[in-house]
């Protein structure tokens, strides 16, 4: 297959392509705008692959998009891009209905603009695979629901309620139009290649700095927390074997308050780097509660019975496994998290080699 991937050079999308070049036959055009969170370095290793191209593009610009459908003929897309910042979206909301809701029209509109005019074999093999969020759930108020295909939606934040605007899109495309869609949403991720804003690398950075580790509330919000490799796996599986117009909830079967979270990532540096910076006695205490973010949601648990009962998907990771092959590499990786905090990073974006 020929799969277009959006968003490509983010966390998972990066992730995602690594998998297909690595792990697959299968080809892929990445098709991506290099927002700040958008890094091509993460892409390093497959980079000169034969069956790998890059196409810095923005998915609100229909005319480029369609140059690029044309150009590689794509069998599959599979559509990351996306602004996926909480914090962020609270402070300026404007990007992410711009990206997450006016994007997502504009290439399912190119996309089934392109599908329309595909012979009938290859029209009824193609798919359009929506990665989306669990957040667009809302939270959990028990300590035992979980979020099903079928929880109504209730979007806490500008960020969850642009995807949950999104998912509504691609459900309707395929109920309006018969055009051939999925959707999966997905727990918390984590891995290599995060960008440091978000909680796992932030902990990770700001302790081997001896930075104050900044827990919002009493950081006892719990998220099912999914190793981004196992994700990658999913995804695929998703688009070669998934079911148009299903849904598919992807997790890790990990549930963890933050605060916990944080402290397993002190005791994991404790035993990894043992010589702390600044005369900090132990990582732990660094960890610092500062007010909670507005409307934050508490709880957040992923079903994922029915990707694993109908594609045979299971996480091969515990969150201990996960975790600690985490926080090793950003302890190997310092070349690429320093770029980042630097922002040398961001030359491909502004007239550097792209």
């Amino acid at each position: 297959m020929k799969i277009l991937v959006t968003g490509g050079a983010g966390f998972i999308g990066s992730a995602v392509i690594r998998h297909i070049i690595n792990n697959t036959q299968d080809s892929v055009v990445n098709v991506d705008k290099l927002t700040y969170a958008g890094n091509l370095e993460s892409l390093a290793s497959i980079e000169d692959s034969s069956r790998y191209a890059f196409e810095q593009v923005d998915i609100c610009d229909a005319l480029e998009l369609a140059r690029v459908f044309e150009m590689y003929k794509p069998d599959a897309v599979m559509h990351l891009a996306a602004e996926s910042h909480v914090d962020r979206s609270i402070d300026g909301p404007s990007e992410f209905i711009q990206t997450n809701i006016i994007g997502t029209y504009t290439i399912l509109e190119v996309a089934r603009t392109y599908w329309i005019a595909l012979d009938e074999q290859a029209k009824a093999s193609f798919r359009f695979h929506h990665i989306s969020t669990d957040e667009v759930y809302g939270d959990l108020e028990g300590t035992s629901d979980l979020f099903i295909e079928e929880t109504p939606y209730s979007p806490s934040s500008p960020y969850s309620a642009s995807k949950a605007s999104s998912d509504h899109l691609v459900r309707a495309w395929k109920r309006t139009y018969g055009f051939p869609t999925i959707v999966t949403n997905c727990s918390n991720n984590y891995g290599p290649y995060h960008f440091p804003e978000k909680l796992v690398p932030h902990m990770i950075l700001n302790a081997l700095e001896g930075k104050a580790l900044p827990i919002y509330g009493n950081g006892q919000q719990i998220r099912d927390w999914l190793f981004v490799e196992d994700h990658a796996k999913a995804l695929h599986l998703v688009v070669t074997k998934g079911e148009v117009g299903e849904t598919y909830n992807i997790g890790g079967h990990n549930e963890k308050a933050n605060i916990e979270v944080v402290k397993i990532i002190c005791a994991l540096l404790e035993e990894l780097v043992p010589s702390k910076p600044n005369c900090v006695d132990k990582y732990a205490d660094l960890i610092t509660f500062v007010k909670d973010r507005p409307g934050h949601d508490v709880r957040y648990a992923i079903d994922a019975s029915k990707i694993e009962r109908e594609l045979g998907w299971t996480p091969d990771e515990s969150f201990e496994s996960g975790i600690r092959k985490t926080v090793q590499w950003y302890l190997e990786n310092e070349g690429w998290w320093q770029r980042v905090l630097d922002g040398s990073y961001n030359l491909e974006r502004i007239g550097g080699k792209v």
